[in-house]
């Protein structure tokens, strides 16, 4: 079994903080990480024993929601709340960061963004990184890793693709098939 790389499993553990958002207009999560150890994590949400927007709604000033802490910031700030030095450590986030969040990150001296998906990528947050010399990586998450048993499923898969085929299932559907499953499996792997 191979393993998954360790861009992967640090953003995957930044796919599964934001699972805790309580953000109903995007849900992100963010970890640092130094020497290949996390040292915080954080999801978008309300102030600790605050309204959330689950509960109350989105407090939208300016098309932007107030009530909510940025996940990169609140991984940055549970690194204070706890004396956790920063300088020298990246950061994985699920969605590059605002304008700024992408401030609070230069400043708490962080050498390397790492992100999932694009959001908004403002100019100004791409300009401020390069400028600073921020290493800035996309690192889209293998959504099959989280699975342990997506290559037992994969190989099940492959097995009743096969059977069909054997069986005189009709060369059309099985294409149809196939590529279905190499969607639902993210890669081309059923092969007609």
């Amino acid at each position: 079994m191979q393993r998954i790389s360790w861009d992967q499993y640090f953003m995957a553990q930044s796919h599964l903080l934001a699972l805790r958002s309580t953000c109903t207009r995007l849900m992100v999560g963010a970890t640092i990480v130094r020497e290949k150890r996390i040292i915080a994590g954080g999801y978008n949400g309300s102030v600790s024993g605050g309204a959330h927007c689950i509960d109350e709604g989105c407090y939208v000033v300016d098309n932007h929601c107030i009530r909510t802490i940025h996940a990169e910031v609140n991984a940055l700030l549970q690194c204070a709340k706890f004396g956790v030095p920063t300088e020298g450590s990246e950061i994985y986030v699920t969605h590059f960061p605002c304008v700024h969040c992408s401030k609070a990150i230069i400043q708490a001296g962080i050498k390397s963004v790492y992100y999932a998906k694009d959001y908004k990528n403002h100019p100004y947050a791409e300009e401020m990184f390069r400028e600073a010399g921020i290493h800035v990586v996309q690192v889209e998450l293998d959504e099959v890793s989280l699975d342990q048993h997506h290559l037992d499923k994969m190989k099940f898969t492959a097995d009743l693709l096969d059977k069909l085929d054997q069986a005189g299932f009709a060369a059309e559907d099985l294409q149809g098939l196939r590529d279905q499953a190499n969607s639902l499996f993210t890669q081309s792997f059923f092969r007609g």
